[in-house]
């Protein structure tokens, strides 16, 4: 078992390619981890300077081994420095020194090693990893040995000696922190059959796995978490022990658990990684053409290693993404430490800024869950307004008429529209779904298609501003229908009129959550059912007590709204098609990034916004100023004229206006 543990160790302490400052790194992280392990292990196995368990004392001193062989792998100054400390610790464990002292040794060497690599050598995310990450990664790569619950009773625990690790028992691992599970993911443990996972799973998904392993013991968690605790940075190095004291003397496993399961802050901090990455780029192009080629390859390294703070999480979503910026970055400094000159760095330069503007719309750009909620409620108020509008008039109409008892065939229509309203639903759910392939690009188009109908419904609602308009807009139809004396051209009439609403609305549904997320239906749905319970009471207003609804400002807010929703689905629409590869990436660097608005510094996307803008001009010039000039040029008798021919009719009397109030 040691021959097979010690052969692990070795297999994961090759060196990487890449530069020599990343072999540099990968060397003291690794010397740092299995050092400390080693302290951990020493701790385990001595108590008032005698052996309890010479196994773990053992261990402890496989691990220095480790750290020794990667200590050779230091530049000659920082190796000699590490050999020496390393010489001290496996001196105070030969003669059985106080765990403390073993630890404060182990502490003052990384420490030391740090300063002089400049570098930090725990790779704690900014972030907390997220749990439900990490239980995937834990139950395909951990369960088999350790169990679901992690209990140690996995399908595979039976034939293994020692036993693995309960991890739901919660005195043994008391003195644990989500640092250390990380550790011991990464190099294994020494003597037992826990390989090293450094070379199979990324660095996410060990900080995930690890994160979710420390919760294995503890209760659901409890609702409030303090301020001083909500730093993933901190809290991951605090044992379960540390944590409990800082939370005071009152403190509950239930509050531990709040600690760890603490969700992760907001991504505007993840924002300015991108925007510091992006300064130092600019100013390695501009190295590169001062001619100053080790201070641009400095700066290039520099800017690697800021966003180094988000490729785990870009690794997590999309490791192909992370592993091309990865080689951009290598490739660029390789570049510009060669002297290149800026011009030849072009290519470069714009790959990484093509890959940077997707990372970040990956990892970053989500919603806000209050933005969503509200563009739900406004669908679906809007549409359902339209559509009590339009079958209320319709209703008016018929018993104005003298045709009240054809009511029965608006009644069919409507509920025909309702229930193909909800087969398309269904449909574009079921029977359109793609390959993952393809998913992107259908995303896209869906979004477009709702941009171009929201314009268009947008456009329609400020043309019927005047009541006068919406009035023999809804008669046009009823004449219609009512001259051709059939039940079916009358029930036709409120199908298409609250069929247009349902198939709006499951369109609009459909873009809006594809521009949140597979977990933002919650928001989505709450503005549902509180459009809902809007609609339900102007129905019950207007039936009940005979209330009028003041079209005109009812008509240009919902159309401000609609053209508001329109230009962020443009913008995301664009964005779904260039990660589909469907429409081209060309990065703005002058533009704007404003995700909520759908703006992306792109010259596709900023390009279609423009477009609805200049559309949206034209539209209003028309309505409000060319039409009204043109009316004005055809005379009043023209106009008494069209009035006359719109409300009045042989044997009908005319339909009831909606009051302004």
């Amino acid at each position: 078992m040691r021959r097979r543990y010690l052969g692990l160790l070795l297999a994961v302490s090759v060196s990487v390619p890449g530069s020599a400052r990343a072999q540099d790194v990968t060397a003291a992280r690794r010397l740092a981890n299995t050092a400390q392990l080693a302290a951990q292990e020493y701790r385990l196995g001595i108590k008032d300077g005698r052996v309890t368990a010479p196994e773990e004392v053992e261990e402890a001193r496989l691990f220095l081994a480790e750290a020794r062989r990667n200590a050779a792998r230091l530049p000659a100054e920082s190796q000699a420095h590490a050999t020496r400390a390393l010489d001290g610790l496996d001196a105070m464990v030969a003669r059985r020194s106080d765990p403390d002292s073993v630890a404060a040794g182990v502490t003052r060497m990384v420490s030391a090693l740090a300063a002089e690599l400049k570098i930090a050598l725990d790779e704690i995310p900014d972030r907390a990893p997220s749990l439900a990450q990490g239980r995937e990664v834990y139950q395909k790569n951990c369960a088999g040995c350790h169990g679901a619950a992690g209990l140690g009773d996995g399908p595979q625990a039976a034939g293994l000696t020692p036993a693995p690790a309960n991890l739901a028992d919660s005195a043994s691992h008391a003195g644990s922190s989500p640092l250390d599970f990380y550790r011991r993911i990464t190099v294994g443990t020494a003597g037992t059959s826990m390989a090293a996972y450094e070379q199979v799973l990324s660095n996410a998904d060990r900080w995930a796995a690890a994160l979710y392993a420390s919760t294995l013991r503890l209760p659901p968690p409890a609702k409030t978490v303090p301020d001083s605790l909500r730093a993933f940075s901190r809290t991951a190095r605090m044992s379960d022990t540390e944590v409990l004291a800082a939370l005071g003397p009152h403190a509950t496993a239930a509050d531990l658990a709040a600690v760890r399961a603490l969700p992760t802050p907001a991504a505007a901090t993840l924002s300015v990684v991108f925007d510091q990455v992006r300064r130092q780029l600019d100013s390695t192009y501009e190295l590169a053409r001062q001619t100053q080629a080790a201070a641009a390859r400095t700066m290039a390294m520099d800017a690697y290693l800021t966003f180094e703070r988000v490729e785990w999480e870009l690794k997590a979503k999309d490791p192909g993404l992370a592993s091309r910026i990865e080689a951009s970055f290598a490739k660029l400094r390789g570049e510009a430490g060669s002297g290149a000159a800026a011009a030849s760095l072009g290519g470069i330069r714009q790959d990484l800024a093509r890959d940077l503007e997707r990372a970040e719309r990956t990892i970053v750009d989500r919603p806000a869950r209050s933005s969503l909620m509200m563009q739900s409620f406004v669908i679906l108020v809007r549409e359902g307004l339209e559509a009590i509008l339009v079958i209320g008039a319709l209703m008016a109409f018929l018993v104005r008429s003298g045709n009240a008892h054809r009511r029965r065939d608006i009644h069919m229509g409507v509920g025909a529209a309702i229930l193909m309203s909800l087969l398309t639903a269904a449909a574009l759910e079921t029977v359109f779904v793609l390959s993952r392939a393809h998913q992107e690009g259908m995303e896209g188009v869906v979004m477009l298609l709702a941009t171009a109908t929201l314009f268009y419904v947008s456009y329609w609602l400020i043309s019927k501003l005047e009541v006068g308009k919406w009035n023999r807009f809804v008669r046009s139809k009823m004449e219609s229908a009512l001259s051709r004396g059939s039940a079916f051209a009358l029930a036709s009439v409120a199908f298409l009129a609250v069929y247009r609403e349902g198939f709006e609305t499951v369109l609009f549904y459909k873009a809006l959550a594809v521009s949140g997320g597979p977990g933002d239906w919650a928001p989505i749905t709450i503005g549902i059912l509180a459009g809902a319970a809007v609609l339900g009471v102007v129905y019950v207003a207007i039936n009940r007590f005979g209330i009028r609804l003041p079209l005109k400002p009812l008509f240009g807010v919902t159309s401000a709204l609609l053209y508001y929703m329109a230009v962020v689905f443009a913008g995301k629409g664009i964005a779904e098609l260039q990660e589909s590869g469907a429409v081209p990436l060309t990065p703005l660097a002058w533009a704007p990034r404003l995700p909520a608005l759908g703006i992306y510094p792109t010259a596709e996307s900023i390009g279609l916004q423009a477009l609805l803008v200049l559309l949206a001009i034209v539209g209003l010039s028309w309505v409000f100023l060319v039409e009204p000039a043109r009316r004005r040029a055809a005379g009043p008798a023209a106009g008494e004229a069209a009035r006359v021919r719109t409300e009045s009719a042989p044997g009908r009397g005319p339909v009831e206006q909606p009051p302004r109030s």
